[in-house]
């Protein structure tokens, strides 16, 4: 080391220092450092593109175009049918059968007979009625005749007067034993008439509960048979008072209209679902109401001329209320329930995304629910896709109002030329006319 703390350098050192470099060998590290730098670069670029996602699909739905519809408020409501006249036959008197004089099941005619039994007593009995009357009339004379001689000797006094008043009390006496014979005679013709039992009503008999030769006694409990006249015929209802009560309320408010001035309009459902081709009206509106169930009773009468209703028959009565003229009716499948159980509906905004509308659902109508808020005319009602879009999505809309219609049409066509559903193939083309068309009634179940 030198004087001054600097250090010397090693001569091999220097030597080493001092050598030339070789030019080729430091040009090719370099050319090697830069393309291993330009691949690390283009690999680092390839891999960050293929981690990068590739942008979704534009979601599709289909849409509705919500319209208001003039529509006929229509109750549905259970009930029975019951006989517009109905005769228990029981005999007046008793005695033997002796013949049965109808068909059972067959129709008979008000007055003709059904029952003969035997008159031998009370032919008898009125035969002896005759005859006490002429007895009775005979005496009548009689005494007539000497009432009034003594009348005419009490005048001379040539007899008492006594036994002038005795004469005339003789007379009314007479008087009265003739017309209380003439009651026993038409008492006994009475008696004699009830042995031929006679329909009291026109219509369709019941089989008999007796044959020739059983003995019957007069008013007994059990009834011959009965008589019923089912054209027409009651169908009776029952509504709720709570149903009663909201109708009255939309009447007065203006929300609905009366259906008109006449009686309500009844359609009846049969028990397959059929409905009966003849239209009834309502005629009877109970005016208490029953403290177990809380309902009222409905009357209607709906002609029966083929018989096609019976007593006790199960039936649904559709009942005309009102009109709504501003009634919305949208697809079934298009509205949902949340997780709390509100029913809700997906609509498209002016900006075209998707929204939420919370909507109360008054009542079905067939495949459609009646809407009373949460929607407007107009709304863009999302019908297809429900699962495929979220609020605030922008999916690409498709209008499917009309193809919807000609589905409906093609469903309701296809169910009237279905027999196993009443349908008859030649009214198949008319029911899907008027499926197509806007619907007419609304009902509540």
């Amino acid at each position: 080391m030198a004087a001054g703390g600097r250090a010397e350098s090693h001569p091999i050192m220097q030597e080493n220092l001092s050598l030339p470099r070789r030019p080729g060998r430091s040009s090719s590290t370099a050319a090697r450092l830069v393309l291993s730098l330009m691949l690390v670069a283009i690999l680092g670029a390839c891999s960050k593109s293929g981690d990068q996602p590739k942008p979704a699909a534009q979601s599709e739905v289909g849409y509705v175009v919500v319209k208001a519809q003039r529509q006929a408020l229509t109750t549905e409501l259970p009930g029975r049918t019951t006989a517009y006249l109905a005769a228990d036959i029981r005999p007046q008197v008793g005695g033997i059968i002796q013949k049965r004089l109808f068909k059972e099941g067959s129709n008979v005619k008000a007055g003709q007979p059904l029952y003969q039994i035997d008159p031998a007593s009370y032919q008898a009995a009125y035969d002896s009625a005759k005859a006490s009357l002429l007895k009775a009339q005979a005496t009548l004379a009689s005494s007539r005749l000497k009432a009034d001689r003594y009348a005419e000797l009490n005048k001379i006094d040539a007899v008492s007067k006594q036994d002038n008043d005795d004469a005339q009390s003789t007379l009314r006496q007479n008087q009265a034993d003739v017309e209380v014979q003439k009651a026993a005679v038409q008492t006994a013709a009475i008696n004699l008439q009830y042995t031929k039992i006679l329909s009291p009503i026109s219509g369709r008999i019941e089989k008999s509960s007796v044959t020739p030769g059983a003995l019957v006694t007069a008013s007994q409990t059990t009834a011959l048979t009965t008589v019923q006249q089912i054209d027409p015929i009651y169908v009776d209802v029952t509504q709720s008072t709570v149903d009663l009560l909201r109708l009255r309320r939309e009447l007065a408010s203006g929300q609905i209209k009366k259906s008109g001035d006449n009686a309500a309009q009844v359609k009846i459902l049969l028990e397959d679902g059929s409905t009966y081709e003849r239209t009834g009206k309502l005629e009877f509106t109970g005016l208490s109401v029953d403290t177990g169930t809380g309902m009222i009773t409905l009357r209607a009468v709906v002609p029966n001329p083929e018989g096609v209703l019976l007593p006790g028959a199960y039936v649904r009565a559709v009942l005309e209320e009102g009109v709504d003229d501003h009634a919305l009716l949208v697809p079934q499948k298009a509205v949902s329930r949340d997780q709390t159980g509100a029913a809700t509906a997906l609509v498209l905004g002016n900006d075209g995304k998707v929204q939420q509308r919370l909507v109360t659902v008054a009542r079905a109508v067939g495949n459609n629910w009646w809407i009373s808020r949460g929607l407007q005319q107009g709304d863009k009602l999302i019908v297809d896709g429900l699962q495929k879009v979220r609020t605030g999505d922008t999916p690409r809309a498709i209008d499917i109002t009309d193809s919807l219609q000609k589905d409906l049409a093609r469903e309701a066509a296809a169910a009237a030329a279905d027999p196993s559903l009443g349908g008859d193939a030649d009214k198949a083309d008319k029911a899907g006319e008027s499926a197509a068309a806007p619907a007419t009634s609304v009902q509540s179940k």
